[in-house]
C-alpha cells in the first residue's frame, strides 16, 4: 500500500472530512518535509478508494466538497499497511542516487559546483525544518509529528555531511 493512501486514511480516523480538510490536516503534519505526496491527488485518490469500500460519501458537495468517511474495510486497510510500513525496510528511492550514478559525466568544476550547491540547499533545508519543529502544535498537530521532521533532519544532516566529504574528494581529485 502506498503512504499516499495510508496517510489520506489516517487522516480521516477521526472523522469525516472533505478534500481540502484532508490536505489541510496532511501540512499540518508536515509531510511535505518526508513524504512525497502530490496534493492534487488527494481527490483523486478519496474518489478512488470511496470507490474501493474503503471510504464512504457522507455528503455530497459541489467544487470537490465531497466529505469522506473511513469504512471499516478502510480502517483495516489502515492497520495493515500501517503495520507493514513498521516492519518492511524497504529502499530509500531518492533522484539524487541517480546524480550520484553518473558524477563521472560531469568535469571537477560541474561536479564541485553542483556539489556545493546541494550542500547551501541542504542548509537551508535543515534550517527549514527545524523552524516547523515545534510551531505544529499551535495549530493542532500531536507532539509525535516533530519526530517525522527530526528523522527528516537527521536524514538531510547525513546527506550533507556526505556532500562535504565528497566535495573534499573531488577537489583532491579522488573522485569521481
Amino acid at each position: 500500500m502506498s503512504s499516499t493512501r495510508i496517510l489520506i486514511l489516517g487522516v480521516l480516523l477521526d472523522g469525516p472530512l472533505h478534500g481540502y480538510e484532508v490536505r489541510r490536516r496532511l501540512e499540518l503534519m508536515g509531510t511535505h518535509h518526508w513524504a512525497n505526496v502530490a496534493y492534487g491527488s488527494i481527490y483523486h485518490g478519496l474518489g478512488k478508494m470511496a470507490d474501493e469500500g474503503l471510504l464512504e460519501r457522507v455528503e455530497e458537495g459541489k467544487g470537490g466538497k465531497t466529505v469522506y468517511g473511513l469504512t471499516d474495510t478502510g480502517r483495516a486497510e489502515f492497520m495493515r499497511g500501517l503495520l507493514s510500513h513498521w516492519w518492511e525496510v524497504k529502499p530509500i528511492v531518492d533522484p539524487f542516487q541517480v546524480a550520484l550514478t553518473f558524477m563521472n559525466r560531469l568535469s571537477q568544476a560541474e561536479l564541485t559546483s553542483a556539489m556545493e550547491a546541494r550542500a547551501v540547499q541542504l542548509r537551508f533545508s535543515i534550517e527549514m525544518v527545524t523552524r516547523a519543529i515545534g510551531g505544529k502544535q499551535a495549530y493542532g498537530a500531536p507532539p509525535h509529528i516533530d519526530e517525522c521532521l527530526r528523522l527528516n533532519i537527521l536524514q538531510l544532516q547525513a546527506q550533507l555531511t556526505w556532500v562535504e566529504e565528497a566535495a573534499g574528494k573531488v577537489r583532491r581529485g579522488e573522485l569521481p
